[in-house]
């Protein structure tokens, strides 16, 4: 076990290089499920989570090489490259000591039935932020053609003589449903509609690998989504897009320190809500191409001030949900009062009692939180509680008098590659140790 440590009230500058996005990364992986030829994967950060899915992977056949991803301890490194080759998948079971691990397990399920006609999949794990059934996931399954059973604690997909066409209606948009349909109806022996699908830019980063296998998608990125089935799928070499959370938590980390952090290779457009937000308490945001010293990306920078700001939590465009404890970790210094709701996910305030830890002054009322500013943070011992939650605490701990130790890492290793490296890079006094 390990711990952070954290000695506040240094103001970051410099450069951060923004990672591959777990978010995206995750499905990404999936998709050599569905073709005999090798798939490669750029820009790959290292993360728990991205080997906890090499492992199912690797259990159901899949022969992985990898390439790159090396640095040193600025983080100024290049995503790894990673090769897939599932022509040989020798097993179409995602067993429960794997699957437990993590939630995003789940989207083996659709590649699995799609290419085989028959999956099975323990039901998923992960972070505990508040009920998150699959049910979404196996209806839209069902509106193709498969037939779903329930046993054991495992989901069975089957559909021996393959998908068929049929038009999935969500009644709420779901950013892992969207993905595994995605995939599944590639395959389809007809045409998929999707109506209400997630929005986000990972939903439209999967549809572009899926394309440039071959796979007929059309309308990733609005309310309809139209995919015609095709008999075969190839191989394909692609890039996974940056990752939007991590940019906005160093975001948030510039604004929260009185810094200015150029986020290398954040793109602006994905960030929109996050960055109005910024802006509106005290953000100077401005995007910059690439030149001699860096790749371009987004700089965020600290005009002095922290304003209050009310949020509330939406699918994309709106406010990401996986930002609000980053956000609510700037609330807690900003002047005023500010009021967050999370309208996407229950019992997602678990950071509140460590926050307060540190000296905040927040009060939950059902699915929101009113934060009043505090003039100062003091550093005391807390425990992440989820990967976005763990985050909090880390921006918190930027600002507070003292040291701040964070316990259990394995959550912040889920979502941000060489954090400490990245933060120490900018100014942050930060280090690593043994719990």
């Amino acid at each position: 076990m390990e711990k952070l440590i954290i000695k506040g009230g240094n103001a970051l500058h410099g450069i951060v290089p923004i990672s591959g996005a777990k978010n995206a990364a995750l499905p990404l992986m999936c998709t050599p499920l569905l073709t005999p030829d090798p798939v490669t994967l750029e820009n790959l950060p290292r993360l728990a989570d991205i080997n906890t899915l090499n492992d199912l992977l690797n259990h159901l056949g899949v022969s992985i090489t990898i390439r790159g991803g090396k640095g040193g301890a600025t983080g100024r490194r290049e995503g790894r490259r990673m090769t897939f080759d599932g022509s040989e998948i020798t097993n179409t079971v995602a067993p429960y000591d794997i699957v437990r691990k993590m939630r995003a397990s789940i989207l083996v399920l659709g590649p699995l039935v799609a290419r085989f006609g028959d999956a099975t999949v323990s039901m998923p794990g992960g972070c505990a932020i508040g009920n998150r059934p699959i049910d979404l996931h196996l209806k839209a399954l069902e509106a193709i053609g498969a037939d779903i059973e329930l046993k054991d604690g495992y989901v069975r997909a089957t559909a021996p003589h393959g998908l068929t066409g049929g038009t999935v209606r969500f009644p709420i948009a779901s950013v892992g449903a969207t993905e595994n349909i995605l995939m599944a109806a590639s395959l389809a022996k007809g045409t998929v509609n999707i109506e209400n699908p997630a929005r986000e830019p990972e939903i439209i980063d999967l549809a572009n690998c899926l394309n440039s296998m071959g796979a007929r998608i059309v309308g990733a990125g609005t309310e309809f989504i139209t995919i015609e089935g095709v008999p075969r799928l190839y191989g394909c070499t692609h890039s996974v897009m940056p990752d939007r959370v991590e940019a906005g938590s160093y975001a948030v980390a510039a604004i929260m320190t009185g810094g200015d952090l150029l986020l290398e290779g954040a793109n602006a457009h994905d960030m929109g809500a996050m960055l109005g937000v910024l802006e509106e308490t005290g953000g100077i945001i401005n995007e910059e191409k690439a030149c001699a010293s860096h790749k371009g990306g987004v700089r965020v920078k600290s005009n002095g001030h922290r304003k209050g700001f009310d949020l509330v939590t939406q699918p994309f465009p709106g406010f990401p949900t996986d930002m609000q404890a980053q956000f609510m970790a700037l609330a807690v210094v900003a002047d005023g009062a500010s009021v967050i709701t999370e309208a996407i996910f229950e019992n997602r305030f678990m950071h509140v009692p460590e926050l307060c830890r540190l000296g905040a002054d927040i009060t939950v009322n059902g699915a929101s939180a009113t934060v009043r500013g505090v003039n100062a943070l003091k550093g005391a011992p807390v425990m992440a509680t989820d990967l976005r939650a763990s985050m909090s605490l880390a921006l918190a701990g930027l600002v507070a008098e003292g040291e701040t130790h964070i316990n259990r890492l394995y959550h912040l290793d889920r979502g941000y590659e060489g954090l400490e490296g990245k933060l120490r890079a900018v100014g942050a006094d930060v280090e690593r140790v043994p719990a």
